[in-house]
């Protein structure tokens, strides 16, 4: 299906009365506010599978899984079930003094997949939110442990974990947090893996994680002061992808065990098969304190997050009614029946016998496929994980120069794409592919080959 041009001279576009009626009223998030004025905002009808169709009939490869969300495809039949039933029992109830039947399947099945140390289930309706929610867990539980000077944070540059407050203090991204610096708490900031620039001159498949380094001197330095270590790990999304190896977590659980740190996981973009395993703590055997988990939790259907941690945590918040030490936090829909029973039937899926081989199969289609994206002039690395490929585009090859941001080219083959049938949203120069997991092996392969398309449509004329 060809795709009407959706770029500033689509007068048809530009006078559409409900974008008109938007451009009025709405304020669009992570969007300058002049974009939509002048290239229009792509006005969804409905979704199904891997697509998205616009008010006209067109149709898009929704490539990102709209913010990372939909595991499993648009209007799932399943999914669609599974909400229905409970919507016809109790679509919301508070989940302080009550509890239901879904949200007691859900943190029972989430304590089954994760690793054996985390026992106890915290929920909430976010991700920033699950962040914040650890972070206050581990504050408060060193002061209960009597240990009251354990009340900062390491964070790895150019990681993102939401934009709360809290969660804007552990942000290494000064995209999302330098308007905010002057109120976010102390916490601190340490190098983190960068592969495709590695200052050691090694390679993420066979190094040791030789950057580490610098974390280490972190908690050598400041062990004392910090209650934790908060990472995305393997993967830093909002970063553009940055990939690293599984010997950093390693050595992360190692030092931060020895000086008596907490680890935080943030998998709240990379947990359920994202890079290969339901969650890469449990697929590479390891022990975090807290466990982040949202976004696909419900494949895109409802909000909904969760917090996993260890009943040493959760036994710390004993105590007497009157001393207040139990933990003061609470969220109008946390545990939300409807979400919690479209995240049980979500989890339901994704155990299904055969479905982590054939996305096995998928990841490794995709990967195949992307070696043309390798053959660009402008490539400056294609890296891979499980289901999430990124692409990072450079001026020059050789000494991997980035394209000036005033060139806004993530944007233009954003636009592009469009035109293709792709809904791609590039991270600044990195072109990156999160498809739901229900795309085909001959979709990955369209994919691909019109992400590329769109690419030096727009390159080409640099």
């Amino acid at each position: 299906m060809v795709c009407d041009r959706l770029h500033p001279d689509n007068k048809k576009a530009m006078t559409d009365p409900d974008l008109l009626q938007d451009l009025k009223n709405i304020w669009h998030p992570c969007t300058p506010l002049k974009d939509p004025a002048i290239t229009p905002l792509l006005l969804v009808d409905r979704a199904s599978g891997i697509y998205l169709f616009d008010n006209k009939g067109n149709r898009y490869m929704d490539v990102i899984s709209s913010w990372w969300v939909n595991l499993l495809g648009h209007n799932h039949p399943r999914l669609n079930r599974a909400l229905s039933r409970q919507m016809e029992k109790m679509a919301h109830v508070m989940f302080a003094g009550i509890t239901h039947e879904p949200a007691i399947r859900l943190a029972e099945r989430l304590i089954q997949g994760t690793p054996d140390n985390l026992t106890r289930v915290f929920f909430s309706d976010n991700g920033s939110t699950a962040v914040e929610i650890a972070l206050k867990m581990s504050l408060q539980y060193w002061k209960l442990s009597g240990h009251a000077k354990k009340n900062r944070f390491a964070y790895l540059k150019d990681g993102y974990h939401g934009e709360t407050l809290g969660a804007l203090s552990v942000c290494g991204s000064q995209l999302f947090r330098d308007k905010f610096d002057d109120v976010l708490m102390s916490n601190v900031e340490v190098q983190g893996p960068d592969c495709l620039r590695c200052p050691f001159g090694l390679k993420r498949e066979s190094c040791q994680a030789e950057c580490f380094d610098a974390m280490q001197n972190t908690l050598d330095t400041h062990s004392e002061s910090l209650a934790g270590v908060i990472v995305e790990p393997l993967v830093q999304g909002a970063a553009g992808m940055k990939m690293y190896p599984p010997v950093y977590l390693k050595k992360l659980e190692d030092a931060c065990k020895a000086k008596n740190v907490h680890v935080i996981y943030d998998e709240i973009a990379v947990g359920f098969y994202r890079t290969g395993s339901m969650f890469v703590c449990q697929g590479h055997e390891l022990h975090p304190t807290f466990l982040c988990l949202s976004k696909g939790i419900t494949s895109g259907y409802l909000p909904l997050a969760v917090t996993l941690t260890e009943n040493s945590v959760y036994e710390a918040f004993q105590g007497s009614f009157e001393n207040f030490n139990w933990f003061v936090h609470s969220h109008s829909y946390s545990a939300n029946p409807l979400a919690c029973a479209v995240a049980n039937e979500t989890l339901a899926l994704l155990e299904e016998p055969g479905f982590s081989e054939s996305l096995q199969q998928k990841s490794g289609v995709m990967r195949e496929v992307a070696c043309q994206l390798e053959e660009l002039p402008w490539c400056g690395e294609y890296r891979q994980i499980g289901m999430i490929g990124a692409l990072e585009l450079v001026r020059d090859r050789e000494k991997l120069t980035p394209f000036p941001v005033e060139k806004r080219i993530g944007f233009e083959i954003f636009k592009e794409g469009l035109t293709r049938g792709l809904f791609l949203r590039p991270l600044g120069n990195i072109v990156y592919f999160m498809p739901p997991y229900a795309i085909e092996e001959d979709e990955i392969k369209t994919m691909i080959r019109s992400a590329g398309d769109s690419i030096r449509a727009v390159l080409e004329k640099e």
